[in-house]
């Protein structure tokens, strides 16, 4: 009996541990629901009040502070290809030669690509960084870099051409290094402040700032040029091999490059006035009240000072390297970085190299026939009227359509005509050399850049800063950008030999012979066909809260759904 009555006592206390101890883990994890419901009605709060924003005067000077970064960053990647020929003359001339001296093929690649080597690794370095340390207290450390090393690159030591190409590429790779910064953090501070009826708008005026920075380039080496060779006259080298470069012609190049340090310094006061942005105090910081307080000075939007600082973890963290991040957002990413690339092996090659292009047409006379500046003039205005004529207005188009016809249609629109444009002047290149049709050839490349700028120029900048979660948006986007910047080296690189002709008496000095421009275009048409199939890997954004495109709430309904049903079937096996 004794033994009986302690067996059913063991049992009963058993019985009550379990219930008692479920019933508990059911009490806490209905006590944690309602505080995680709390902290997210919280959040949106703040959020919800920037979506539906009317547009201020905030957001225009948003675009302006930010936008000059791109103005600086288009100038000082673009200005270096006026200049490499006058580097060749200077540097590299052979007495007696019948063409002036060009820089040997291994220094003419490091000059030009250089740059984007440092913007491949500054994307990925401040984009991780931009997450981990908030977008303002970077954002300013990139500005300083690029004005410090665009001065220097102008200052290279010494007048031995190995001394100054060195000192140059240096100051160069450290300029891209600034840089590649400015790509992830323009983008995401601009999406994360503006609301989301003209969010796609705001994002591509600051990147469309990249178009009056190439032309800004053009025009100041126009200037910079013509100023030095009415004051310091010079006959054509086929006349006088020497005297056509004159000493002052040294300062013509270090001038042009100096000069992009200006805008940027201009705007670091402004840059380090501005707030941190409220999703990344939110929902990264999770400083709610902080946000509501940021918001409230600079949207002019009356926001309630919310409760306590957010230290509870979201359940919805999951990093970069997750099977829930591929699983959501790696078909994106995958999409985002290799239309960014393709894009850019077309975009740089054209850009970069457009210079030789209107020579080999006959659009820019041939180089003996000119003195050393006047040949830095022509290359100017050359760049000077395509971007006035289609660069600019492209990216123009993008701010003003964006949001009514969406980024995918746009995309897959730009890539399409520049697939178009591209074989249509490959095909007949032919007729597109001769002397009469020359105009034509510049109208059909001038509109290769049109739809590259009212296309996916823009958009694979403006679509990362938008699809992935707060907490990853700006190293997703250096993810995508340095994509890209991997793109323009190849084309920076690969370009210079693919393009020199397939005669050996007719490539340039110290150059192997080539596939020729004709088959060049060629390949740049079947790239520009790849970016279009794989845009069909980008989502549409267009009309979306960044948290609805992240799906960031989404994660904690399904974590939330999940312990609910765990926690109805553990109740259900629970006696009365």
């Amino acid at each position: 009996m004794n033994a009986t009555s302690s067996r059913t006592r063991i049992v009963a206390v058993k019985h009550f541990h379990t219930t008692f101890v479920a019933r508990g883990t059911s009490l806490w994890y209905n006590s944690f629901h309602c505080r995680f419901k709390v902290m997210a009605n919280e959040n949106l709060k703040v959020l919800n009040a920037l979506d539906v924003a009317k547009t201020q005067w905030y957001h225009f000077t948003a675009i302006v502070i930010a936008g000059m970064g791109f103005f600086t960053d288009a100038y000082d990647l673009f200005c270096i290809s006026l200049v490499t020929k006058l580097l060749g003359r200077i540097y590299y001339h052979n007495v007696g030669d019948k063409n002036p001296g060009s820089l040997p093929p291994n220094v003419s690649a490091a000059v030009n690509g250089v740059a984007f080597c440092g913007t491949l690794a500054g994307q990925l370095f401040f984009g991780w960084l931009g997450d981990k340390m908030g977008r303002k207290k970077v954002y300013g450390m990139t500005l300083m870099l690029m004005v410090i090393c665009s001065i220097a690159s102008g200052l290279s030591f010494s007048d031995e051409p190995t001394a100054v190409m060195a000192t140059l590429c240096f100051f160069r790779f450290w300029l891209g290094f600034g840089i590649g910064g400015d790509y992830p953090l323009s983008a995401t501070i601009m999406s994360e402040y503006a609301n989301k009826k003209t969010r796609g708008a705001f994002i591509a005026a600051v990147f469309a700032m990249q178009g009056f920075g190439i032309l800004t380039g053009g025009m100041v080496a126009c200037i910079i040029s013509a100023a030095f060779k009415s004051s310091f006259p010079a006959p054509a080298y086929e006349d006088d091999e020497l005297r056509s470069t004159v000493s002052q012609a040294d300062y013509v190049w270090r001038i042009i490059l100096m000069f992009g340090s200006i805008p940027a310094l201009m705007t670091y006061y402004w840059r380090m006035k501005m707030p941190e942005t409220a999703r990344y105090t939110a929902l990264v910081a999770k400083n709610a009240k902080q946000a509501a307080a940021d918001m409230s000075k600079v949207l002019q939007v009356d926001l309630e000072a919310e409760p306590e600082k957010l230290q509870e973890k979201s359940p919805n963290s999951f990093g970069l390297f997750s099977k829930q991040f591929a699983k959501r957002h790696g078909l994106h990413l995958l999409g985002t970085t290799t239309t960014w690339f393709l894009l850019d092996i077309a975009f740089y090659s054209q850009n970069l190299f457009q210079k030789d292009i209107f020579t080999a047409i006959g659009w820019i006379p041939a180089a003996k026939t000119m003195n050393a500046i006047e040949e830095v003039f022509k290359i100017s205005r050359a760049q000077t009227l395509i971007a006035l004529c289609s660069t600019v207005p492209g990216y123009w188009f993008t701010v003003a359509f964006i949001d009514r016809i969406g980024r995918f249609k746009i995309q897959l629109m730009g890539f399409f005509f520049m697939t178009v444009f591209m074989f249509a002047l490959a095909i007949p290149y032919h007729h597109w050399t001769q002397k009469e049709n020359r105009i034509g050839f510049v109208v059909m490349y001038a509109l290769t850049f049109f739809f590259a700028n009212f296309g996916p120029n823009a958009t694979t900048f403006v679509v990362p800063a938008e699809i992935f979660p707060a907490r990853l948006r700006s190293t997703c986007h250096g993810i995508s950008a340095a994509s890209g910047k991997a793109g323009a080296i190849i084309g920076a690189f690969g370009f210079l030999y693919a393009a020199q002709s397939q005669d050996k008496t007719k490539t340039d000095k110290g150059y192997p012979p080539g596939i020729g421009v004709k088959n060049s275009l060629i390949v740049l048409g079947v790239v520009n066909c790849l970016g279009m199939l794989f845009t069909f890997l980008v989502p549409e954004s267009n009309g979306k809260s960044l948290e609805e495109m992240s799906r960031e709430n989404e994660g904690e309904d399904e974590e939330v759904t999940e312990m609910e049903s765990q926690r109805t079937h553990e109740n259900r096996s629970l006696p009365i």
